[in-house]
């Protein structure tokens, strides 16, 4: 049902925590599921996302798509990260369940609204 690359971030998680003072965060959750999942960005002064940590309340499938949207997006520059889609992060995991796609948009989900609350917080 799962592929090796999902069991094995839900199995060791990268990133997995919480960043102390980050410079964005963004949570997501879905109603259905329950599943939440929260995201923290530190970001240097050229923008790129050079820490990045998450929380998730989920299952096996939430859990990985949140580790693996950090492997992808670390060290990206934010313009780069934000375009990060729920596809690429189900292929960077060689596939989900189709009733666990739900899943990869809620990790594609959460680093957009990191991104979008840290473009906001510039502007004020």
């Amino acid at each position: 049902m799962y592929s090796d690359k999902v069991m094995d971030h839900f199995r060791k998680p990268r990133n997995a925590g919480v960043i102390e003072n980050p410079d964005a965060v963004g949570e997501v959750g879905n109603p259905a599921c329950g599943d939440v999942m929260k995201i923290y960005l530190k970001i240097n002064k050229d923008e790129i996302i050079n820490e990045i940590k998450f929380q998730t309340f989920g299952c096996a499938s939430a859990i990985a798509c949140s580790s693996m949207v950090t492997e992808l997006a670390i060290n990206k520059h934010i313009d780069v990260a934000e375009k990060i889609s729920r596809k690429d992060i189900a292929d960077a995991l060689d596939g989900l369940p189709a009733p666990k796609m739900h899943c990869s948009n809620l990790g594609a989900d959460a680093l957009q609204e990191a991104i979008k609350n840290y473009r906001s917080s510039k502007q004020s």
